[in-house]
């Protein structure tokens, strides 16, 4: 890639990578608009969020409205519908496009996943509506356990792959308990060890499942393509780009292998061994990032945080544990040209100092429950914020009571731009005149005057 000086990607700053990555965002070439007005909707909301992304103002303040789930109860159907039935999921989620056409961004049903598969995989880290769940539950649940065990950090560190094949795979998945009796990985690089473990019952047995489930988890990701294919091309952007490799190191930990529990322990018992394996995962998290930023249709990538927030941990923990790993990774991805968008689940006012150390401008940080009136004071002049009308509020609060809500929200945090207007999290049912009363207050509070 080059920019409009000519020079090459290596020979560029950051800002001038993430400028030839803003000018495709605005004129992506695999997009065939609907009309010329959809195409001009879509520059103008794209515009909005790169004026607010640079400390600027835009012409108003711009929206994330906190879908969730929610197209499933706007559709009249359960979330477990939503995951079994290809058709009813792209149902839903355009019907919710149409309903509310003044939306500034919405993304596609990428975080849906097919139930028949996840069945026949024998998922253990999640629970779903009739699997785990009752058939009325409306979101997944994530089962935590101790997938990593604490005396295993060596063999993670040293032979992450091998770990992931014969440890963590089996551990997680229930068609993948076979290969607990796998050899070594090293020894699987010889064509015959394959021929005679595949002599085994249990595993052709496993080799048939996946092949049988192929062709349908092909088809769900080819409909979830066309889906988000169409909201751009009617004139909505992504606000939630994916990027591998871009989660906080201590998460990975901390949610997917030790577990809540596990990873307290290890903080007291253990500390330099967390410390060694995070710094471990980054050089290969940073060349994941490299090698897939550009397959990402945004360059703003959604960052979920889990175990980072004030009730968590001590400030001198997250000094320590949480914040150096995690700014490495954003970092990379600052200077891919990406714009991180870490999502700051619960509350981050004690952070907020601890988190001014990134290039002005280059992260957008999206707040749950966070004091937003002090993260505009603190985080001003140095990052975008983004937050965050109260959950609680969206579901079970009148649309008065929302339109009020944000008109605070705009009046604390909108002045000198770098601020967008959304939920504390996604919702998953409510009142939709309340996703409506948060997109009229931005209209009514949220324009700059020029």
């Amino acid at each position: 890639m080059a920019n409009e000086t000519g020079k090459k990607w290596e020979e560029m700053t950051w800002q001038e990578r993430r400028e030839v990555r803003f000018q495709r965002w605005l004129s992506p070439e695999n997009v065939k608009f609907k009309s010329p007005e959809a195409e001009r909707l879509y520059k103008e909301r794209v515009t909005r969020f790169i004026k607010a992304i640079k400390l600027e103002e835009p012409d108003r303040v711009p929206v994330m409205l906190p879908v969730g789930f929610y197209p499933a109860y706007n559709a009249g159907i359960s979330f477990r519908t939503l995951m079994y039935d290809i058709n009813e999921m792209r149902r839903a989620w355009l019907k919710f496009m149409y309903d509310f056409p003044e939306m500034d961004t919405y993304y596609g049903p990428t975080l849906v996943n097919c139930g028949e598969v996840m069945e026949a995989l024998q998922i253990k880290t999640q629970k779903w509506p009739g699997y785990g769940l009752p058939e009325t539950a409306t979101f997944y649940q994530y089962v935590e356990g101790e997938y990593m065990k604490a005396d295993e950090y060596d063999e993670y560190i040293h032979e992450a792959g091998d770990y992931a094949l014969r440890k963590s795979l089996p551990r997680t998945s229930g068609l993948f308990a076979p290969f607990e009796k796998l050899p070594p990985a090293r020894m699987l690089g010889q064509a015959l060890t394959w021929v005679g473990l595949l002599n085994n019952p249990e595993m052709q047995e496993l080799f048939q499942t996946l092949i049988k489930l192929a062709p349908k988890w092909a088809e769900w990701q080819r409909v979830v393509h066309e889906v988000s294919q169409e909201i751009l091309a009617s004139g909505y952007p992504n606000m939630r780009g994916m990027v591998e490799g871009s989660s906080a190191p201590f998460d990975i930990f901390a949610d997917m292998l030790r577990g809540t529990n596990g990873i307290i322990r290890d903080i007291f018992r253990q500390p330099e061994k967390i410390i060694e394996a995070m710094e471990a995962v980054i050089p290969e998290n940073i060349e994941l990032i490299k090698k897939s930023a550009d397959r990402s249709e945004s360059p703003v990538v959604f960052i979920p945080l889990h175990k980072g927030d004030d009730v968590f941990m001590s400030d001198a923990q997250f000094e320590k544990f949480y914040w150096p790993t995690f700014r490495k990774i954003l970092m990379a991805m600052i200077e891919e040209g990406l714009v991180p968008m870490p999502f700051a689940e619960g509350k981050f006012n004690r952070r907020l100092r601890q988190i001014t150390d990134t290039p002005e401008s280059s992260v957008i940080w999206y707040f749950d429950q966070t004091d937003m009136k002090e993260a505009k004071k603190i985080l001003g002049g140095i990052s975008c914020i983004a937050g965050n009308t109260p959950s609680s509020l969206m579901v079970t609060g009148t649309p008065a009571q929302v339109k009020e809500n944000c008109r605070k929200l705009i009046e604390d945090c909108a002045p000198g731009g770098g601020y967008i207007l959304t939920g504390g999290a996604g919702i998953d049912k409510g009142d939709p005149n309340n996703m409506r009363a948060m997109m009229e207050a931005a209209r009514e509070y949220g324009t700059y005057k020029k």
